[in-house]
């Protein structure tokens, strides 16, 4: 394997996450009071994909450790359900990306998503596995349980690191 590419995290807006996915957050999104006003509810922050026959929408905690050193060499899809990730103890993580089809290693993107914010893959979008900044992250997984094979991977021929400089 090949000295690794270093890949620039950037900023998580919606604008710059739309092609791989959604942004769950509250920061700009559409509102409206309910329970006779007491709660302000954030409307459709995401979609949920299922697809395939059986296909179920279910909810997992998924409790991550950093990856040490910070070098990626594997991404995955789930070609038949989207997948999200949202911080249950404000930790933040990476979220490093791809566009949906045949994978480009060198179109991989990586975004720094703050503990306050969350993401949904759309399904088929490349990610790397989890990769959390501090130990015993705690995310709550929304994703797809049924028949067929919903997860592909791919090593990549040169592995990433990440540099966060400008964030």
């Amino acid at each position: 394997m090949s000295s690794p590419r270093v890949l620039t995290v950037e900023p998580l807006t919606r604008e710059a996450f739309a092609p791989f996915g959604d942004v769950i957050s509250t920061v700009g999104a559409d509102s409206f009071p309910i329970n006779n006003g007491r709660t302000q509810r954030f409307h459709a922050l995401g979609t949920v994909q299922l697809l395939g026959e059986g296909a179920e929408g279910i909810f997992s905690i998924f409790r991550g450790q950093p990856l040490e050193p910070l070098e990626i060499s594997l991404m995955e899809r789930h070609p038949l359900g989207s997948q999200a990730f949202v911080p249950l103890n404000g930790t933040a993580f990476y979220a490093v990306v791809a566009a949906p089809g045949d994978f480009d290693e060198s179109a991989v993107r990586a975004f720094y998503v703050p503990g306050d914010q969350g993401i949904s893959y759309h399904a088929g979008t490349w990610h790397a596995p989890l990769l959390p900044v501090t130990a015993d992250a705690d995310y709550l997984i929304v994703d797809r349980r049924g028949a067929g094979n919903n997860c592909d991977e791919v090593t990549l021929n040169q592995p990433l690191v990440l540099r966060s400089d400008s964030l």
